[in-house]
């Protein structure tokens, strides 16, 4: 697998890590309440914190050559 075909599937990692953060923040505030609601909270923001280094690696890599 190539390195520029990686880094596509790490990027995607990382988004669906954003959705799920999302997603948990959004269902914790609503639904939840006391220790479960903190948990869900926390989760949410691992996963936030997780997916914004992955984006921050991809990007700073820069551009990866290209196969001809």
């Amino acid at each position: 697998m190539s390195t520029a075909m990686m880094n596509m599937w790490i990027s995607f990692i990382g988004l669906f890590l954003m959705f799920v953060s999302a997603v948990t923040a959004i269902y914790s505030r609503e639904k939840l309440k006391g220790v479960v609601r903190t948990i869900g909270m926390i989760v949410a923001f691992v996963c936030l914190v997780v997916s914004g280094i992955i984006v921050f690696f991809i990007v700073i890599g820069g551009p990866t050559a290209a196969i001809t």
